[in-house]
């Protein structure tokens, strides 16, 4: 399979991997040749990527880290303990999302064994699945991200349950927010926004009232937006001053916001999202914190195709396990000729060769 912009699909080619709704129910089905129509649908559904099957990347496979299945009855969980709070205060909010926090660590507890039974880095997928609200998406995948991370930095297995749930509920304080703010497909006003950040404050408040959840939850969702140079909110907190577990959940945040579909902007890759977050390190993100997603998150996809700095361009075969960064290549073409027969680079023994770009646009000859 091979990734390519929706821009670069022409009819004919054959889809890689199905599309799914928010039920985990195929919108388009793998190895459907594509038509105009289904293009057109898919610009429509605001789909940015997809992966195709062709000669160059045949038998390459590529697998995301958590099931459909569990992908599909996690984020369903999710959905249902939202929106019973839809309208409510923080007080009752607090009383309905107490009676759902049992389901909502089995979840946690589901993750954390499919990554501890994982040691590849984690792959996420996300214009694979479509949702009517990106907030249940985007929980699930910051608690992935976050798990990940954490447990390259090394926490006991309690820790990260309790970074998990925190990670999870980050963003609960959204559902008590004005709907029409909540779901506004374009950009915010400043008016707008002042009131969208008052979602960190709504969060602390619903979350400190559960009983069946550690405080540091409420402070997961109070401070998962502030930075090291105390440019972030609502307290504008510095360093030491912000709490580890929030740290990691806002680096998890921040890399899935810029790397998941929104109305308003274009996604990025995984490696340019990884390269956003590393130019704030150590300024805006805790150093050892983005250096953690550096190693367990994976950078160039397996279907990706490479552009080397040597002129030979290569797909991405397989994960480099010592060098997230450096992963093997299956080279089909050299100066512009496709070779006759392809053959395998491991970037990590060549660091001479450099990445020049990810070329989601290129067309078989």
């Amino acid at each position: 399979m091979r990734l390519i912009s929706i821009n670069a699909a022409k009819p004919g080619m054959i889809m890689g991997r199905a599309i799914f709704n928010e039920s985990g129910h195929p919108l388009v089905q793998r190895h459907v040749k594509m038509t105009e129509g289904i293009i057109r649908r898919l610009k429509q559904m605001n789909i940015q990527y997809i992966y195709i099957e062709d000669e160059i990347s045949k038998d390459i496979v590529v697998e995301e880290t958590v099931p459909l299945e569990l992908r599909a009855k996690a984020v369903s969980n999710i959905e249902r303990s939202f929106r019973q709070m839809k309208g409510l205060n923080s007080r009752d909010a607090a009383f309905v999302l107490d009676k759902q926090s049992k389901k909502l660590n089995f979840l946690v507890d589901d993750l954390l064994k499919t990554i501890f039974s994982n040691n590849e880095m984690l792959t996420i997928i996300t214009d694979t699945y479509l949702y009517d609200e990106a907030l249940f998406q985007h929980s699930f995948n910051v608690t992935l991200y976050s798990l990940a991370i954490a447990k390259e930095l090394g926490y006991p297995y309690e820790d990260l349950r309790t970074i998990g749930i925190g990670a999870l509920l980050h963003d609960v304080g959204k559902m008590v927010l004005p709907l029409e703010i909540l779901h506004k497909p374009g950009q915010l006003t400043d008016e707008e926004f002042a009131i969208m950040k008052l979602h960190t404050r709504y969060g602390f408040n619903i979350l400190r009232n559960l009983h069946t959840v550690s405080l540091l939850v409420a402070h997961c969702a109070l401070q998962h937006h502030e930075r090291l140079d105390g440019s972030g909110y609502p307290r504008g907190l510095v360093d030491n001053e912000i709490h580890p577990y929030a740290k990691i959940i806002a680096v998890a945040d921040v890399f899935d916001a810029v790397t998941s579909n929104r109305v308003y902007r274009d996604k990025m890759l995984p490696s340019e999202g990884i390269d956003l977050i590393e130019s704030d390190s150590g300024t805006l993100f805790e150093k050892r914190v983005v250096d953690a997603l550096i190693k367990s998150v994976v950078h160039y996809p397996n279907g990706t195709v490479l552009c080397l700095s040597d002129g030979r361009r290569g797909i991405v075969a397989k994960q480099n396990t010592k060098q997230s960064s450096r992963p093997y290549v299956r080279i089909f073409e050299e100066n512009g000729m496709l070779l006759k027969s392809t053959y395998l680079l491991n970037l990590e023994e060549f660091p001479q060769v450099e990445i020049l770009r990810v070329d989601t646009e290129y067309l078989q000859p």
